[in-house]
């Protein structure tokens, strides 16, 4: 974590602080690694009922700036709508959707225990869990009126980049032909939208065991203790926050794990197309997001430690994954 300098987030610092309980009071604040579209800060609270933190997150980036009303009013909303759900999401305390009077666009929210975990090992444990917490999301029961936003597609077939360095461009035309089609019919439900290890946190000791029921070393149980950044939280298939998940397995981990995520969706009482080529769609249609540059999104892993996850890594990867889907 990384400390803040006093001089650079004034306004924030003065908001936050204003959305104290009475007595309260924030003695101090460090940034979180891991975060790609936004700065996140865990502020340290005291009072009269002992001290506690709060996560802000705030968005720097231009482009974010310019979307955040519409984003972080989303989120908010979504936040609220997880309240007592059983879903470990963060409670919603505050929000500056448009910077009105923070330094940039923030939301103030509790923070969860746990961290963020990536490393190769307890990998196969982790992922067992992932599968059954999403299987929970997308059970959410969620009035017609409540519902977030249908999905939105992060790709077409004309904006697909093929990578120029790529051996195999009949693949990559091969896997682009296939979300030509129309959409498959689905079953609509409660998508998180960006699930995927880099949002999901861990307590408890890892383990290597299959079933993903973890080992208490003294550290207790492993399990999920927290899902972060609803940002993109929306209605649509389940096939497609699958995908999401499974294409960053793949690019963490290798093809094999990313392959195995939705019989592990399936085995934790999952739905999925039925149609082989349904969900072939909905894989690629995530995959190819992803082109040319699937490096971008290891910025935040490599702070947290996957230094191996080279660009040359992670665009063989990718390629490799795609060859894979089609079987």
């Amino acid at each position: 974590m990384e400390a803040i300098r006093t001089d650079d987030w004034a306004a924030t610092r003065a908001w936050a602080q204003a959305q104290l309980a009475a007595g309260e009071r924030m003695d101090g604040a460090e940034r979180l690694r891991g975060g790609w579209t936004s700065q996140m800060r865990r502020l340290h609270i005291t009072g009269p009922r002992g001290p506690r933190a709060l996560v802000l997150r705030s968005f720097v980036k231009p482009f974010y700036v310019r979307h955040a009303p519409n984003m972080l009013a989303r989120e908010a909303a979504v936040l609220r709508l997880l309240a007592g759900t059983g879903v470990p999401a963060p409670g919603f305390v505050a929000v500056d959707p448009a910077g009105d009077h923070c330094d940039h666009p923030s939301l103030l929210m509790s923070a969860l225990p746990g961290e963020v975990r990536v490393a190769p090992e307890g990998a196969a444990a982790r992922t067992a869990l992932l599968a059954r917490q999403l299987v929970a999301v997308h059970g959410l029961e969620v009035a017609a009126a409540d519902r977030p936003r249908t999905y939105e597609a992060w790709t077409a077939p004309e904006r697909v980049r093929i990578p120029e360095q790529t051996t195999r461009p009949g693949l990559w035309q091969q896997a682009v032909d296939v979300i030509r089609r129309e959409p498959p019919s689905y079953r609509a439900r409660f998508l998180h939208r960006d699930f995927h290890p880099g949002n999901v946190l861990f307590s408890g000791a890892d383990t290597d065991a299959a079933d993903g029921t973890g080992t208490d070393n003294g550290t207790g149980e492993l399990r999920i203790s927290g899902v972060v950044d609803w940002v993109e939280t929306s209605w649509g298939p389940a096939d497609l926050d699958v995908a999401h998940c499974s294409t960053a397995l793949a690019l963490l981990y290798g093809v094999p794990e990313g392959l195995a995520f939705a019989d592990a969706y399936r085995a934790a009482g999952g739905e999925l197309a039925e149609r082989p080529e349904d969900h072939l769609y909905w894989r690629l249609l995530d995959a190819l997001a992803f082109a040319p540059d699937a490096e971008k999104v290891a910025v935040p892993w490599r702070e947290l430690g996957r230094t191996d996850l080279t660009a040359e890594v992670l665009a063989g990867r990718l390629e490799d994954y795609i060859a894979a889907v089609f079987g």
